[in-house]
Order: C-alpha cells, then structure tokens, then sequence
C-alpha cells in the first residue's frame, strides 16, 4: 500500500475527548473516526487489524467444531418477548417500530435469534452436540460510551451458541472453548489476558466466566490472589472472614446520641467499624421489605444479592422500616416483622455493636450465635483490598481489567421459554442445553494497544498488525537513486507476499517517523542517504531496541526470514 493513496490522516496533538491510551492512538494514527456517541467509522488500517483478528476467531471456533452462520442485526420482538427479555431487559436495548407500527429491536445478543434458528434445523439427538457462531454487529444503547472502542453503542463481536443433551457434554465442551480463547489471545497478542470467575448478568445460566486484560486502565475490578493464581470478578468475588474467638458477652445498651452513621459511632465509642454491625434495608419491587446485616467496614454488594433475592429491589424508606419494628438510624434485627439476611463477616464476629431500635442508643455485644440463632448466613459482602483468600489464606488485591470476552454455561433458559426440543433414542421430546460464547472484536482490538504501546504510538504484534513491513525511504524527491531502490524494495517486497506500507510521500524523516510510529508496524525497513551510500538500508523493530543494517540485495531474504520466525511465536 502506498501511504500518498491511504484514506488515514494523523494528528499531532492528544483529542480533548481521548483520555485512555487506545482511544488516543486509535483516533491520532488515523484508525478511526467518531460518528455519534459510542459509534465509530473505522478507517482502513483498522479494519485491516479487525480482519485479522476475525480470521483468528473464525480459525479457532472451526477447529472446535464451529459452523459459522450469519443472523440479522434487527429483530422482531415476539423472539425476545418468548425469552421474556423485551421486559426484563431496560433501556441497554433499542426498540423501535417499523412502517407498518410493528415492535422491532436492534439485537445487543443473539440468544433468541439463533435459538429460533436452530430448533428449525435440529430435531433429533443424533445431530447433537453442535455450536453455531457468527461475527456480527452488534447495538447496546449504552448509558456510559467511554474509551474510544472500549466501550460503545455499536460493536462486532463474535458470539457462539453450544447446544448439548447433558450437562456433562456441556461442561466438556465449555473447557474446550475456554482452551480455544486463550489460544485466541494468545494469537492476537494479549497472552497477558486471565479467566476470571464472573456473574452471569442478564445472559441468564449459573456459570460464567471473563476474559480480562489486566491494566489499570480498565474500568472493571477483579480480586486477584497473587498466591494461588485466581481470579475472580468484583460482583462474585469471595473472601474470608475470621475473627478472634472471643468469650460472648451480655448484651448492654449504651446511649449514642446523633451517631446515626458507622464514621459518628466510630468516633463516639472509640470502637473500629470492624467491631460493628451495620443493617441495611430493602425493598422488593413486590413490596416486600428485607434486612441485611453487614460488618460495618463493608459494602452490600448488590450483584450477589440480586442472585440471592431473585427480583428488583430499592433501598427501603423509612416507612417501610419503621413498619418492620425497626427505627431508622439505629436499626438491628432482633425480633424484626422481615426477612433477614445476615453476612459471614457478622455470623464470624464476636461481641459487635449495632443499633438497639431505639432512638439514640445501640446495644454492645451483639453476637449472631445467640441473639438471632436461626439466621440465614449469606455471603453478599463486597471483598476489599487487603481480603483473605478462601482458597489459600492469603491476601487479595484488587486490580483493574478490560473484558475481551465471556463464556456462559447457560443451560435450559432459552430452550426451554423458547419450547426448542428434540427427540431422544426413545422417541422421548428432551430440551437441550446450552452455552454461549462471546469476544469482542473492537474492544480486543483497543485493548492490544493498551497492553503495548509506547509514547509515541501502538506496537502492534506482527499476528494482526495492519501491515507487516514499513518502508520509508529519506531524500526521496531529490535522489533518484534512493527514488528507484525503494521503489524495487516495494516491487519485489509485494510480490514475495509481504505486506508492505510504503511511504512514498517524499516528507520529512521526522514526519514520517512519527507517522510511522503511530502505525506501529512491527518491521521498518529505512532507506537513507548515508546507509544507501554503503549498498545497505537499516531495519528497526519497533518496540525494541534492535536495528542494524542489511545489504540491499538481501533486503527481501532478510524480510520473510523475520516474519516466518516471528508468525512462530503466535502459533
């Protein structure tokens, strides 16, 4: 490709809008254009990148017995009312109406439409298992578009659906897609990406996991045990909570006027918020007020209770807790008219203050054993930095991630609502069981950036760089001899298969240095007067410190040598 023909203008200066790495280079180097919020046009050294990667997948998803199809972006709503998700999905999803005033949406996923597809096509045990997936785009109407490709509105994604009569035959093939994605990373450059424990959201199923790139420039957070090497998502997240043994004490009634906060009780009784209690109530969007009981240092963490109360729910007025028995400010749960859920971190603790349900008083010494015995422990704590491990006792951290991907067990949540059966060997209708599969194409691509890159541009691995060889060529217009040379170097470049941008434009060496930089191409291969003058160009690995020189008969020998050596590295 002749740079003076290339559709990719570069910048100098940082984009106002462009904070994280990627969005900034992705927007300078010429990758990228915004059209609307979250909505990008790609430009041609993107979509050179994104094609590779697509090839990546589409490779890995065949080798484990992938039939790639392709289904429509717009989709009519009686598919996703059968799911029940037209209701229960909020305002992510983009409903419009079509001419004839008929419910349509733009598909953020693909569970309904390739369940519809395939119980046309699949009726008997005997064509089971089988995964169908596709590279697709894809609208989420996002409430939050930040990060250049990080995240947005409209996105490619890749999306596979496993479909299985046991649950065994399912769990085989979700390890096999699990080998198959870090395969996928690796390939692309990101062998850095982890499987971390993740909660499976509005996907439906029981287990999930994500695919996160740990940098801290992602927005999600993942608990990271150094000593085992597990990993795990914020919202599902475990730790460990031992206390001291301690003997248990009467409860006592202290007065604590106007401390109706955990910060006002810590410095009025002198007493850490570890050596609290602390509850807070909710109420169902059926009405119904609960209780959780909490260490007074922690956070509820409302994923996990959603997965425990199974239904919407907003913090309770003080109404509702008063017509629970309970007084706002100084709440416990002795003897309340509610459900009451109570967390490890209390059930472990010994002699803890909490409120007394009286205006200006908490008791001491409230201990879960005794005062309310036949609790209901749960785990709906958030886990902190500093955490214990469950697994080996050591101490978490928390670090900051990008998602690349997702992998669902989702089991019979759509089959089963959408009525797609087959027949056993005794003639017997059965519903299959499934599993879903996802990456996404964009944001892999951003988040290669965010892993390696320099100050001054990307440095794309040479598995999915938008070109492998960068010819730049100084003095261009006044030497004809530098002129006709690098012209040969292109000619004969291209015609042994290498991808080569050649910039051809005559410009300045730092012009075309610093464009160059932010193409990140993996080789550049230099024709300058004082080299030239000795029959040699000079390479440079970008990245790296290594450069040299070669003889400029040895240019195309030397090239395919590279790269032959350097496509080893992402088998």
């Amino acid at each position: 490709m002749r740079q003076s023909k290339l559709i990719s203008k570069k910048h100098k200066e940082k984009p106002a809008e462009a904070q994280l790495i990627s969005h900034i280079y992705l927007l300078r180097g010429g990758y990228m254009r915004p059209v609307s919020n979250g909505i990008y046009s790609l430009l041609p050294p993107a979509v050179r990148i994104q094609s590779k990667i697509e090839n990546i997948i589409r490779e890995e998803m065949n080798k484990i017995d992938g039939q790639e199809v392709k289904m429509p972006v717009v989709l009519p709503r009686e598919l996703w009312d059968e799911s029940g998700r037209w209701d229960s999905v909020q305002n992510e999803l983009l409903r419009f109406r079509d001419r004839s005033n008929h419910d349509m949406l733009l598909a953020m996923t693909h569970e309904e439409a390739v369940t519809a597809l395939a119980r046309t096509e699949v009726l008997s045990y005997k064509d089971y298992p089988f995964m169908l997936y596709q590279i697709q785009t894809k609208f989420r109407d996002e409430a939050r578009s930040r990060g250049g490709l990080i995240r947005v509105r409209e996105f490619t994604m890749k999306d596979a659906y496993s479909f299985h009569t046991s649950e065994a035959d399912l769990d085989n093939y979700y390890e096999r897609c699990a080998t198959a994605y870090h395969t996928i990373f690796r390939r692309c450059g990101v062998p850095e990406v982890v499987s971390i424990q993740s909660d499976s959201g509005m996907m439906g199923g029981k287990i999930a996991h994500e695919y996160q790139l740990l940098t801290e420039s992602g927005e999600d957070k993942v608990i990271v045990c150094d000593a085992c090497h597990t990993y795990a998502n914020s919202e599902v997240a475990t730790c460990s909570f031992k206390a001291e043994p301690e003997d248990i004490l009467p409860l006592e009634e202290v007065e604590t006027p106007n401390t109706k906060t955990i910060e006002d009780l810590e410095k009025f009784l002198n007493i850490p918020a570890q050596k609290m209690a602390k509850t807070v109530f909710y109420t169902t969007e059926k009405g119904e007020t609960f209780a959780v009981v909490i260490r007074g240092d922690i956070e509820v963490n409302e994923c996990k209770l959603a997965k425990l109360i199974k239904c919407l729910f907003n913090f309770a007025t003080d109404d509702e807790v008063r017509a629970t028995g309970a007084v706002p400010g100084f709440a416990n749960v002795i003897g309340l008219k509610c459900k009451v859920f109570v967390d490890a971190s209390v059930a472990n603790g010994y002699n803890l203050v909490c409120g007394a349900n009286k205006e200006g008083y908490h008791f001491k010494n409230f201990n879960v054993s005794r005062d309310i015995p036949h609790a209901t422990v749960v785990d709906i704590a958030t886990v902190q930095d500093g955490d214990i491990c469950p697994k080996c006792g050591a101490k978490l951290r928390i670090s900051r991630g990008i998602e690349v991907g997702n992998i669902f067990k989702l089991g019979t949540k759509y089959t089963e609502s959408m009525h797609m059966t087959y027949t056993d060997e005794n003639g017997i209708e059965k519903t299959p069981i499934m599993g879903c599969y996802g990456i996404g194409v964009g944001r892999l691509l951003a988040s290669v950036i965010e892993a390696h890159h320099d100050n001054y541009g990307p440095i794309w691995p040479l598995s999915i760089a938008p070109w492998q060889v960068q010819l730049n060529a100084m003095g261009l217009l006044t030497n004809p001899d530098i002129q006709k040379t690098a012209e040969q170097l292109y000619a004969e470049l291209e015609k042994a298969g290498v991808e080569v941008l050649y910039d051809d434009r005559g410009l300045s060496a730092g012009i075309q240095f610093a464009e160059a930089d932010l193409m990140g191409i993996p080789l550049r291969l230099i024709v300058a007067p004082r080299a030239f003058s000795e029959g040699k160009i000079e390479y440079k690995i970008r990245g790296t410190d290594e450069s040299g020189l070669i003889p400029i008969a040895d240019v195309a020998a030397f090239v395919k040598n590279w790269i032959a050596k350097e496509i080893e590295k992402y088998k």
